[in-house]
């Protein structure tokens, strides 16, 4: 038997590697072969020219606005981010002669808004300047489609006037709402719409003595510009200079960098009138009441110093309140006493009685014989009253107020009418008829005077008694401050001077003076003006005052309707000045078409006259007369 056959020892070698994991199965489309990492650098230099590519559209960008665009936006970033604010300069005062203001300056704002900041892109809500419009519509007293017109003519404006001149307590309101306003933001419960709203210091023309003086003074407009009386006349003197300040601003907000430009505004001058504040207030008082009694359409009352030509007081009514423009009537806006031309009727009689004495062709004791009727031209004349034949001097004529012993009277002046008209042309002229006044005032009327030559027809006879020329009430005043005068016409002034921001007080220039008549005509138609008030036969006893001689005229003249230019109704009037023997004030009162009781001069302006007249001696401290009237005679024996 074989013997089994021993395993075989293996034979010793180099080691075998473990066994591999079976491989993935090849990808469809592969074959056998293996896979491969893919290279990194395609990827790189894509991205590598992406981002040049970006960076060299932000460098070619940054180059653009650095470079080639630099001063364009320069120029609207600083259009954004500094605002000028204009400094208003402070409107200066305006005093009666003791330095009693009449109109002054006080504390208000302008409330403005940023409608930039209420667009739907800054809010992210629709109709936010609604919203705003709607708040501060009750505050500003406006209405809220208004405001919101204002806040979104110019959406990506930032600057709007709201309202003007508010005073303080207009502003807390708005601040109030404004607080309210931010405090819902905070709590996201919607934008505040009144985060741009904001203020300027400005200043508010006030009139401390309400409707007092409002024809003189005038008023300023909305735009802070004076629009009317001494207000416009010396705007630019009381308006002084604005200032400007600009100051750097974010999303509607000042910056405090401690670095805004400021050029300070210089104020307005101080003005200080003529007028007497107390005799403003007697005159007005009393021309009011008046006008109200008679049914008037109007009235004017002028009170002068004859002695220096100032006017002490200048009333008319119906007036209006500057305070409250909104409820003024505009026919009162303006003054009437400078204002309105109108025939002067009787009280014009003292010029040709001046240029008859002046000429020397009658005294006042010659004898006039005054018919009832007197034809002349295409007309028969009369006076006021059917009478008998009349036996007059010529005294007498001015103290009945005779229209046909003043034509008669007038005829003297020449050897034909003719002439007459050119001498009595030549005095009106002289008195101030048919020129300015001096005073400049705006919308001031010359009056109305022809040339002697165009007295055609009745106009040569109507002319010596008032009647066929015009005037206003300051040029009737100056008449009788001119015979008060001894004669000589003083130009009336209004303002005394200004006190400039430096404190200087400069006086006005001093008046212009001219000689009209002599003195001795001067003393003669005084005491046939006192005749007027003094002797019972006067047309203008109502008039005289206790204890002081009184000079003056009773006028009622046929009056022209400003709205037909036909004649209908009449105007009263009555001028004189006191003390007689020591002329120190003369006061002029006229009321235009009197519905109701009388219509005559001396019954409804002589009461006005005195009534002003003994205030003012009294605020004067005038001492009465220390003579008696010298009772020159009216009539004489016809027999």
């Amino acid at each position: 038997m074989t013997a089994p056959r021993q395993p075989r020892r293996p034979v010793p070698g180099p080691a075998r590697p473990a066994a591999r994991p079976p491989a993935r199965p090849p990808r469809p489309g592969t074959g056998n072969r293996p896979l491969r990492l893919a290279s990194p650098r395609p990827r790189l230099r894509l991205i590598g020219a992406g981002l040049t590519l970006v960076m060299l559209v932000f460098t070619g960008r940054l180059l653009q606005v650095q470079a080639l665009d630099a001063g364009a936006y320069a120029a609207r970033a600083n259009a954004h981010r500094y605002m000028p604010v204009t400094l208003a300069a402070e409107r200066g005062s305006i005093t009666d002669r003791n330095g009693v203001n009449l109109a002054t300056t006080v504390d208000a704002y302008d409330i403005t808004a940023d409608p930039d900041l209420l667009t739907p892109e800054r809010t992210k809500v629709q109709g936010a300047a609604r919203q705003a419009a709607e708040l501060l519509a009750p505050v500003l007293d406006d209405d809220a489609d208004d405001i919101e017109a204002k806040l979104t003519a110019n959406p990506k404006s930032k600057y709007v006037v709201l309202a003007r001149r508010q005073t303080p307590q207009v502003w807390n309101k708005i601040k109030a709402l404004k607080q309210q306003q931010a405090e819902r933001a905070r709590h996201k419960q919607g934008p505040n719409v009144l985060a741009g709203v904001g203020r300027e210091a400005q200043g508010k023309r006030v009139y401390p003595n309400g409707d007092l003086a409002a024809g003189t003074l005038g008023f300023v407009n909305a735009q802070g510009q004076g629009a009317g009386g001494i207000e416009g006349q010396l705007n630019e003197l009381l308006a002084g200079k604005n200032g400007k300040r600009v100051y750097t601003q974010t999303s509607g907000r000042q910056v405090i960098d401690g670095s805004p430009s400021e050029q300070a505004a210089v104020p307005g001058s101080d003005v200080q009138l003529t007028i007497d504040r107390d005799i403003q207030w007697a005159a007005q008082d009393a021309i009011s009441r008046q006008v109200e009694k008679s049914g008037a359409d109007r009235g004017y009352v002028v009170v002068q110093d004859t002695r220096t030509g100032e006017i002490l007081a200048m009333a008319d009514a119906p007036g209006y309140n500057p305070n409250d423009l909104g409820h003024a009537d505009p026919a009162a806006l303006g003054n009437a006493a400078l204002q309105d031309a109108y025939e002067p009727g009787s009280v014009s009689k003292v010029m040709t009685m001046a240029a008859v004495l002046e000429e020397g062709v009658a005294r006042p004791d010659t004898h006039v014989e005054v018919p009832n009727r007197l034809p002349r031209a295409d007309r028969s004349f009369a006076d006021d009253v059917d009478h008998p034949t009349w036996h007059l001097t010529l005294n007498g004529v001015l103290a009945k107020s005779s229209n046909i012993g003043t034509i008669l009277a007038s005829e003297q002046l020449g050897k034909t009418r003719e002439q007459a008209n050119e001498v009595l042309y030549g005095y009106l002229r002289k008195f101030g008829i048919g020129r300015p006044t001096g005073l400049g005032f705006p919308g001031e009327t010359p009056g109305l005077l022809a040339k002697p030559g165009d007295w055609k027809s009745s106009r040569a006879y109507t002319i010596p008694f008032g009647q066929g020329l015009s005037l206003n009430a300051v040029q009737a005043a100056s008449v009788y401050s001119t015979i008060a005068a001894g004669g000589e016409r003083i130009q009336p002034t209004l303002v005394r001077g200004a006190k400039g921001p430096d404190g200087r007080f400069t006086p006005s220039p001093a008046p212009s003076r001219m000689r009209v008549v002599g003195e001795k005509t001067a003393h003669e138609l005084t005491e046939m003006l006192e005749s007027v008030v003094d002797d019972r036969e006067g047309t203008g006893t109502k008039a005289a005052i206790p204890g002081y001689r009184v000079a003056g005229k009773t006028g009622t003249s046929n009056r022209v309707d400003p709205r037909t230019g036909r004649y209908h109704g009449y105007t009263a009037s009555f001028a004189g000045f006191a003390p007689a023997d020591q002329p120190r004030v003369t006061v002029y009162c006229a009321i235009q078409n009197p519905t109701q009781g009388s219509y005559f001069g001396g019954q409804i302006c002589g009461p006005v006259f005195k009534q002003v007249m003994e205030f003012t001696l009294k605020s004067l401290q005038v001492p009465p007369s220390g003579s008696q009237a010298p009772r020159l005679p009216v009539s004489y024996d016809g027999q």
